[in-house]
């Protein structure tokens, strides 16, 4: 299967000019709508949320609905500074050196996952304190809107034509290759194979099923009566989803030779294995009329 011709840009609307030497493309690219999408949604969300009084079992919710808009700021910083931070960190270290002011063209994509959790958590944190609340009360709410923002990156991704997955001979994989994303010599990055769509696998399992599992865990499990319940499971579940998926994405380029036949997403994944498996597990034993608003 081809790789279909998908213009970066929304409805294909762009502007091109040339200043201080270089071309640039400036429009609203599918990449950072995706993020808008993730985070304007999940914002509505976790309105719902803090709304629903059955899941809070009569006891005032973790925050006010003006609350949460505040917090939103404050975890959209999160997510940009720390995604992006972590993967020049974690994947693309010469560019610190080699090709700094790269740092911050966020639309050429480069987004990490994990140091977005990373820039979420100081978000989070700095927010709790601030306003003298439960920080894993405050971190289960951004934790069970999280997959949703998953899901329209991975969209992206694949859009984008990056983060491809190993070759495969399954009838549904994919040739990433087209005139977008060929070099100059009619070449591609991803070589003309047939390798697997990992980031519609990654949108379906870290996107779409973790959010179906989160919300009947908050739904019907009353979990957010539970502080850290819903993150630990958060952390578990993306971890065992993204490590298992890990052996059908392509390693990063720059960073395929690991030992053991690791990568650096399986690595990245261990300590969210053990830190959600212990939350949950703290959680879980801690009696729920303790309440939502107890300081953690």
């Amino acid at each position: 299967m081809e790789f279909p011709n998908i213009d970066p840009y929304v409805f294909g609307l762009h502007f091109q000019f040339d200043l201080l030497g270089r071309h640039w493309d400036l429009g609203i690219r599918w990449y950072a709508l995706a993020y808008v999408a993730g985070i304007l949604l999940g914002w509505r969300y976790v309105v719902g949320l803090v709304k629903n009084q059955p899941l809070w079992a009569g006891k005032p919710a973790t925050m006010t609905p003006v609350q949460v808009d505040d917090l939103v700021l404050w975890v959209t910083i999160g997510v940009i500074a720390g995604g992006r931070l972590g993967s020049v960190l974690f994947y693309n270290t010469e560019m610190i050196l080699e090709r700094p002011l790269e740092i911050f063209q966020l639309w050429k994509g480069g987004m990490s996952f994990h140091g977005g959790v990373i820039g979420v958590a100081i978000a989070t944190l700095l927010f709790s304190k601030a306003n003298k609340m439960s920080v894993l009360a405050v971190a289960d709410l951004v934790a069970a809107a999280q997959p949703i923002g998953q899901f329209f990156g991975r969209i992206a991704n694949f859009i984008n034509g990056e983060l491809w997955g190993r070759p495969t001979d399954a009838p549904w994989g994919v040739v990433f290759c087209n005139e977008r994303l060929a070099y100059s010599d009619g070449s591609c990055p991803a070589g003309d194979v047939s390798r697997h769509p990992s980031q519609l696998y990654e949108a379906a399992l870290e996107g779409l099923l973790l959010f179906l599992i989160l919300r009947f865990a908050t739904h019907r499990l009353k979990w957010l009566q539970k502080p850290g319940a819903v993150t630990g499971a958060f952390l578990l579940l993306y971890a065992v989803f993204r490590s298992s998926l890990e052996f059908v994405r392509e390693p990063d380029f720059n960073r395929a030779d690991l030992p053991f036949g690791l990568t650096m997403g399986m690595i990245l994944s261990a300590p969210m294995i053990v830190g959600g498996a212990y939350l949950l597990w703290r959680a879980l034993k801690t009696p729920a009329t303790e309440g939502a608003q107890a300081k953690a």
